[in-house]
């Protein structure tokens, strides 16, 4: 095994998953536990340490786990439905939570489920409009279909305002809810032309996003979501590339689409695009198991400050963070770290944040334990700061 490189240091930090329900299922108790790994932030002038986590959409089993490994024979029929999950708890929805690395441990300080103005929590359903090629069809453990929510997100990134305000990525969509510091989601940023379908929403619904961006992949719609340093812009991606059908731009083909909007308003101010590494070269993915262009996505972004992004470019099992500075349509990559460098590092990273201009903190997605998973958390510390000119600001203008 090739040495670790002598410029990081990693450790895993100490935590311990909580466990919010109980399913019985024919082959034993599946056990949910809180989800929180799916996307990181700080906020300016929070203590050292502080950070803020989303988890996604809630417990969700994909249909051949569901009959194999859960005894849920009646469900094979819709093993060729493409997309469809079964949802065990369907109320156990998108939750926000404030979490503070104290040493070499995450302990967590409060817990903010996200709701609508009348109270009603969000749950993790897809919202209604397109067809079963659009969203992902959503069942019971009897098979019975659940229907579309207006409160309803897969909700996979976030960025904490300084005013106290959050900016959450939804996949599903795509969209971007815009929440209170209670909590409460006030509105919701869609694509242009497809906001009909949330009628009657106890949010404001805004059609500001590029129309482009509804014409996402089944379950690939905004999981990076990094706001700059000055809290004026903010900078969303796609997941994937769009399916070459779509695709409207030549640059666009084979690359990930990053626009630039207005933090307050949602408006679109920039477009570029990513370039993915070649599949093959996700080196412990492809040990794994063939891997082709289809399985590369980003699940994560952070501002380094003025117009630079860290990038957390992935299939499954290994990571690769890459500093990009958006200064031509297509963007010129700066390998940072690749987890195949470091065994330690556990699949399925989705959440980043800085802790200090040294500093990232890493989470895993443990998908609420339904696969038996725990959360992960990963200190990376760096010798030299991870933005190439010098030292990093936070949203206020004062040095971290």
């Amino acid at each position: 095994m090739a040495a670790e490189p002598a410029d990081i240091t990693v450790t895993r930090l100490a935590w311990t998953d909580r466990l919010v329900d109980v399913v019985e299922t024919p082959k034993g108790r599946l056990s949910i536990t809180l989800g929180l790994g799916s996307g990181l932030a700080r906020r300016a002038g929070d203590p050292p340490g502080v950070v803020w986590v989303i988890g996604d959409r809630g417990p969700n089993i994909k249909i051949a786990a569901a009959v194999e490994d859960h005894g849920l024979a009646p469900l094979s029929g819709l093993a060729g439905l493409d997309g469809a999950k079964i949802m065990p708890r369907p109320a156990i929805g998108p939750m926000l939570a404030q979490l503070r690395v104290e040493a070499d441990r995450v302990v967590c300080l409060q817990l903010l489920p996200l709701r609508d103005a009348t109270g009603v929590a969000f749950d993790g359903l897809p919202g209604p409009g397109g067809d079963l090629a659009a969203m992902e069809p959503a069942f019971d453990l009897s098979g019975a279909a659940l229907a579309p929510s207006l409160s309803g997100g897969d909700t996979e990134g976030i960025a904490a305002l300084a005013d106290g305000t959050f900016r959450v990525a939804d996949e599903y969509g795509p969209s971007i809810l815009v929440v209170g510091a209670d909590g409460v989601v006030v509105a919701r940023w869609v694509p242009k032309g497809e906001g009909a379908a949330l009628a009657g929403a106890a949010y404001r619904v805004e059609e500001v996003l590029p129309a482009l961006s509804a014409r996402r992949r089944l379950n690939r719609g905004f999981e990076a979501l990094a706001l700059s340093s000055d809290e004026t812009r903010l900078h969303v991606i796609l997941q994937s590339p769009l399916a070459p059908e779509d695709e409207v731009a030549a640059e666009g083909r084979g690359r990930a689409r990053l626009w630039t909007l207005d933090a307050r308003t949602g408006a679109p101010l920039a477009e570029h695009f990513y370039p993915f590494d070649a599949p093959e070269t996700f080196r412990r993915d492809a040990a794994a198991g063939p891997v082709g262009p289809e399985d590369l996505k980003i699940s994560e972004a952070v501002s380094l400050g003025g117009d630079q992004l860290l990038i957390l470019e992935r299939i499954s099992r290994t990571s690769k963070l890459y500093r990009v500075t958006l200064d031509a349509p297509v963007l010129t990559k700066t390998l940072v770290l690749s987890t195949d460098d470091w065994p330690r590092i556990e699949a399925d990273l989705e959440g980043m944040a800085l802790l200090s201009e040294r500093d990232l903190l890493l989470s895993t997605d443990n998908d609420f334990g339904v696969e038996g998973r725990e959360t992960a958390f990963f200190r990376v510390s760096f010798t030299a700061p991870l933005a190439d000119n010098g030292p990093m600001v936070g949203g206020t203008g004062t040095p971290w």
